[in-house]
């Protein structure tokens, strides 16, 4: 399935395409959470709901 696919499913609501997005960009959300070289945990849930409105607003344009 393409990534176009998995994003209209997240956008509709379907919650495994949702959690197959976020597992995709872990690695990136993780990477962003670090401060002076330590996890921050809030950090790293605040991106998750900067990746989550993303997910919900996305739109095609053509």
């Amino acid at each position: 399935m393409s990534f176009e696919e998995v994003l209209f499913r997240a956008k509709q609501g379907d919650a495994e395409a949702i959690d197959e997005i976020l597992e995709m960009y872990r690695p990136l959300l993780i990477k962003n959470a670090l401060v002076n070289g330590r996890f921050d945990e809030d950090l790293y849930q605040e991106l998750v709901i900067e990746a989550l409105k993303c997910i919900r607003y996305y739109r095609v344009i053509e």
